[in-house]
C-alpha cells in the first residue's frame, strides 16, 4: 500500500497537519488520498491558458471521489515564442520541470498525481518526473487551437512561420503580413499542426496514460470539462488500487507510442524525448533499436505542415484511436489504460480509417516509418530526419556546404545574401553543449519553405528542428561539433551527401583529409555561459541519449 499521509493519531504528523490547516484544509480532508495537481498554466503560452479552468474541474472530480486535491504550478515555456536567444533555455527547462515536479511531489508526500500540460517540453518533462516517482499518475492536455479560416483555406501556426520567408521573397506585402500575424493563432490551445506539442500529447493517449481525444479536442469544447472531472475521479481510484505509473507506462506501451508517432508523421523532437524516457526506464535502447521499432509501421497520416490537414481534421475522423486501429497488427493491444480497460477494447470501438486523412496500413502514405536515422562519417552515432516532410526528389541529395557557426549567422545570411539552389547549409555548435541547449532552428527552416527553397536546399545541424519543420532538414547530428564531432571539420564548398534510402550522411572527403583537419583543428571559440546554461553544458548527455541533464 502507498503510505498514507497526515494520520492524526501520529504525533509526528502534527506539524504537517497544522500547516495544512493553515492552507484551508479540514481534519477530515487530510484523512483522504492526497492528490497533487501539477498545473503548467501560464499566461505566457497559449497552449496552457485553458489549464487554469481545467484544474478546477479536476479538483471537483477528486473531491467527488473522496480525495483531497492540492494544486501547484511549474514553468511552461513556448518553443515558438522562445526563438533566438531564448531557445538556449528551452531544452534545459524540460529537465528542470521534471526535477521540480519530482521534488515537490516527493517532498510533500502526495499519493497520486494529475499532470496538466500541453506543449513541447512540458509534457516530456512531466513524463520524466512520472517515470522517476512511479506514483499513480494521469495526464490531461489543454486541447487544440482553433484553425483560422481564410477563404477556402485553414491556416495554423506553421503557416505563419512560413510567411516570414514569403515576405522576405516579396510574395506578400506588409499589410498582409501584419494581418496574418494577428489572425492565424486564433484562440488558445496547442497549435493545430503535428508539431512536438501534439505529437507528445497524442503519445500520452497512445500509451494509455491520458484519455482518448484529450489532445485533438478543441480547447473550447465542453468535453474537456467532462474529461477533467473524469480524470479527477479516476486518479483517486488508482491511488486506492495502488496502480503505479509503471503499470501503464512500460516497455509495451512505450513501443506502442513510438509506433503511433511514426505512423502519424510525428515530430523529430519526439526522438530526443523518447530516448530520454528509455534511459530513465532502463530499457537498454539506442537509436538503432528505436529505428527498428519506428520503421516497423507504415505512415498512414500526415498533418500540417506536411499536408493540408490539421489536428481538428484528425479529431473529426476519430483521432488517435482510429490511427491505432489502422496499425493494430503492429501493436500490443492488451496493455491497460488509466481510464480503465485495455487498449484492444478502445481500438475495437474506434471508427475505421476514413482512407484519406487516416489511411489503412494496406494503403499507406509511406512504408517504413516517418523517420530515418542517418549514419556516416558526419554522424558516427546518428542523426535524425523526418522523411515524410521531405519531397521525394530530395531523398538523395549531394551539394556544396555553406558553414555557419550559429543560428544567428544563418539568419543573417538568409536575410542579406542569396542562397543558391543545391546548397547544403551546415549549422554547428548548436548541440546540447555547444548551444548550449540544443536550439530549435524552426524559423530558418520555415523561411526556406517560404522562399521556395525546401525542394533544392538542405540543412544539417547538431541542433534541433521543430516538429512542424518540412524539407530536407537533418538534426541531432552526433557527436556534436562542441565535442569535436565530425561536423566541426566541415568547410565551405565541401560536398555533403544526404541519402535517406540508404540511411547515410556523408562528408565527401577522404579519410586522410578528415584526420588531417582534426589534427589541425584550432581551439573552439568559447561561448560564455552562466547559471543554468553553464550547468547544462557541463552535464548534458548527447542527443543520441536524449540530452538528459538531471
Amino acid at each position: 500500500m502507498i503510505k498514507k499521509r497526515g494520520d492524526a493519531d501520529k504525533k509526528t504528523e502534527a506539524y504537517y497537519r497544522g500547516l495544512m490547516h493553515a492552507a484551508g484544509y479540514r481534519s477530515k480532508d487530510l484523512n483522504k488520498p492526497q492528490i497533487a495537481i501539477v498545473n503548467s498554466w501560464t499566461e505566457a503560452n497559449p497552449g496552457h491558458v485553458p489549464l487554469r479552468a481545467l484544474a478546477n474541474r479536476v479538483k471537483e472530480g477528486i473531491w467527488a471521489a473522496g480525495g483531497m486535491p492540492c494544486e501547484f504550478n511549474v514553468p511552461a515555456p513556448c518553443d515558438g515564442i522562445a526563438q533566438g536567444e531564448g531557445q538556449h533555455y528551452i531544452l534545459p527547462l524540460r529537465d528542470l520541470i521534471a526535477g521540480s515536479v519530482e521534488s515537490m511531489v516527493m517532498a510533500h508526500g502526495f499519493q497520486g498525481v494529475v499532470m496538466l500540460a500541453s506543449c513541447d517540453k512540458i509534457i516530456p518533462g512531466m513524463i520524466m518526473a512520472a517515470i522517476r516517482m512511479n506514483l499513480p499518475t494521469v495526464f490531461l492536455t489543454g486541447g487544440a487551437m482553433m484553425p483560422f479560416k481564410s477563404g477556402d483555406r485553414e491556416l495554423v501556426t506553421s503557416d505563419l512561420k512560413e510567411t516570414i520567408g514569403l515576405r522576405q521573397k516579396g510574395g506578400i506585402d506588409k499589410s498582409q503580413f501584419l494581418a496574418l500575424q494577428e489572425k492565424i493563432c486564433t484562440s488558445s490551445g496547442t497549435c493545430s499542426m503535428m508539431g512536438t506539442a501534439n505529437t507528445m500529447g497524442c503519445f500520452l493517449e497512445a500509451t494509455g496514460v491520458a484519455p482518448f481525444g484529450s489532445t485533438t479536442l478543441l480547447a473550447s469544447e465542453s468535453a474537456k470539462i467532462r474529461q477533467a472531472r473524469d480524470m479527477g475521479e479516476r486518479i483517486v481510484r488508482l491511488v486506492e488500487e495502488n496502480q503505479q505509473f509503471c503499470s501503464f507506462f512500460n516497455r509495451s506501451s512505450f513501443e506502442n507510442g513510438v509506433k503511433y508517432i511514426s505512423a502519424s508523421g510525428g515530430s523529430t523532437n519526439a526522438v530526443l524525448h523518447l530516448m530520454a524516457f528509455a534511459s530513465l526506464m532502463d530499457l537498454d535502447l539506442d537509436l538503432s533499436d528505436f529505428d527498428q521499432i519506428q520503421s516497423s509501421v507504415p505512415v498512414v497520416a500526415k498533418f500540417k505542415p506536411a499536408s493540408e490537414y490539421n489536428i481538428s481534421d484528425f479529431h473529426h475522423v476519430g483521432g488517435v484511436p482510429t490511427l491505432l486501429n489502422s496499425i493494430r497488427e503492429s501493436l500490443s493491444l492488451d496493455v491497460p489504460l488509466v481510464t480503465g480497460g485495455i487498449l484492444r477494447s478502445a481500438v475495437d470501438a474506434a471508427p475505421r480509417p476514413d482512407g484519406t486523412i487516416v489511411r489503412t496500413a494496406s494503403d499507406p502514405i509511406l512504408a517504413g516509418g516517418c523517420f530515418q536515422i542517418l549514419y556516416g562519417n558526419l554522424a558516427p552515432t546518428g542523426a535524425v530526419i523526418k522523411k515524410t516532410g521531405v519531397d521525394p526528389k530530395m531523398f538523395i541529395h549531394t551539394g556544396p556546404a555553406i558553414v555557419f557557426e550559429s543560428e544567428e549567422d544563418l539568419r543573417l545570411h538568409m536575410m542579406n545574401r542569396e542562397i543558391k539552389p543545391g546548397s547544403v547549409l551546415v549549422i554547428r555548435n548548436e548541440g546540447p553543449k555547444g548551444g548550449p541547449g540544443m536550439r530549435e532552428l524552426s524559423i530558418p527552416a520555415a523561411m526556406l519553405v517560404g522562399m521556395g527553397l525546401h525542394k533544392s536546399v538542405a540543412m544539417i545541424t547538431d541542433g534541433r528542428f521543430s516538429g512542424a519543420t518540412r524539407g530536407p532538414c537533418v538534426g541531432h547530428v552526433t557527436p556534436e561539433a562542441w565535442d569535436n564531432g565530425p561536423l566541426a571539420f566541415v568547410q565551405d564548398e565541401d560536398l555533403v551527401e544526404i541519402n535517406i534510402p540508404e540511411s547515410r550522411l556523408q562528408l565527401l572527403i577522404d579519410d586522410l583529409e578528415l584526420e588531417k583537419r582534426k589534427a589541425n583543428k584550432s581551439r573552439r571559440s568559447e561561448r560564455v555561459t552562466r547559471g543554468i546554461l553553464s550547468a547544462y553544458r557541463s552535464q548534458a548527455a548527447g542527443a543520441e541519449k536524449g540530452a538528459i541533464w538531471l
